[in-house]
């Protein structure tokens, strides 16, 4: 019984080398694998891939803002060029629903919690964690935010930058996470919102340009990501270690529907997920991942609560925006 039980595992697992070396041979013939993605500072995991897998790996960056409109407008037309995605999890929600994104589940996945496996289409990976981030060196100690209700002390007016909150879904969903899983209240939340309001902050496109400003010291503070810390070394960052939870939107990857080079697409998506890639997200990149014990090298990252917050369907997004362009005077 022992030895056959040994021979089934044998056999077992090089039928899975096997399938993964045809699907690596057809990969390499497909040549490349193209991938459209809201994430920053990955070179590094592209080139491994390329140098890895004999697969060239072709990144592209779109905003969040962007996303879902670049996505769809191409996939109509029948020129969508990418064979894999990843944005937060609302935006491969929106993909999925307009039929861009295929079946499959990774092996590579199979160490992952349980709920990171939403579906047989998308796979979360990753937390696109907001937090508050300064400049070490312009802000003492002592007035560094010790809860997100600090963003509306009168010191920090003219002092913030955050992305537009009218249209950049990651800081919509941050806002609705923060009224539904830290503010006790509606009406706790509405103070918070009016006075980070008033305070008047400077806003930008999305996440990618506000630590620059921050690092400059033309602004003190903004509501934004702690990997920058990494990826902005030796710049003068730091987080506000708060002591309420830290959110974030969940980060999916998927294989688009039509993808130029399917093979391509699949052992792409193997290899994002392998310790290795996310390690290196981690380690290199800054980022919060769902891999088992990998955190960013960042002080207090490992023993901070992150919570995945709730995902928000397109009308909530338009309809929050909305709100919220009024509530911050958006022009």
């Amino acid at each position: 019984m022992k030895k056959l039980l040994i021979a089934l595992f044998v056999l077992c697992a090089t039928s899975a080398q096997a399938q993964d070396k045809s699907l690596l041979d057809r990969a390499r013939t497909e040549g490349k694998a193209s991938f459209y993605a809201n994430i920053t500072a990955i070179e590094p995991i592209m080139k491994a891939f390329t140098a890895d897998t004999g697969v060239k790996g072709e990144y592209t960056r779109i905003s969040t803002s962007k996303f879902v409109a670049t996505a769809i407008t191409e996939f109509e037309a029948g020129k969508l060029l990418a064979d894999v995605v990843q944005a937060p999890l609302p935006v491969l929600d929106l993909l999925k629903d307009k039929g861009v994104l295929a079946a499959y589940r990774s092996p590579a996945a199979a160490g992952y919690p349980e709920w990171t496996r939403k579906d047989d289409r998308i796979q979360l990976f990753g937390i696109e964690y907001v937090a508050l981030i300064y400049n070490k060196e312009r802000v003492k100690k002592e007035d560094v935010p010790k809860r997100y209700e600090d963003l509306t002390l009168p010191k920090w007016k003219n002092q913030i930058v955050m992305a537009n909150p009218a249209n950049h879904a990651t800081t919509i969903s941050w806002l609705i996470g923060l009224k539904e899983n830290v503010f006790k209240s509606e009406a706790e939340w509405m103070k918070f919102l009016n006075g980070l309001a008033a305070n008047k902050p400077m806003f930008v496109a999305s996440f990618g340009p506000t630590p620059a400003p921050v690092e400059s010291g033309e602004k003190l503070i903004a509501i934004s990501m702690p990997k920058y810390i990494v990826t902005k070394a030796p710049a003068p960052l730091a987080w506000a270690q708060v002591s309420q939870p830290m959110l974030g939107t969940p980060r999916a990857i998927a294989v688009t529907s039509k993808a130029p080079h399917p093979a391509a697409a699949r052992a792409f998506v193997d290899y994002w997920l392998s310790k290795k890639s996310m390690e290196m997200l981690a380690k290199e990149v800054g980022e919060y991942v769902l891999a088992p014990g990998i955190y960013p090298p960042i002080e207090g990252i490992s023993k901070a609560k992150v919570i995945a917050i709730r995902e928000l369907s397109d009308d909530e997004i338009q309809k929050w925006g909305a709100e919220f362009k009024k509530i911050f005077d958006v022009k």
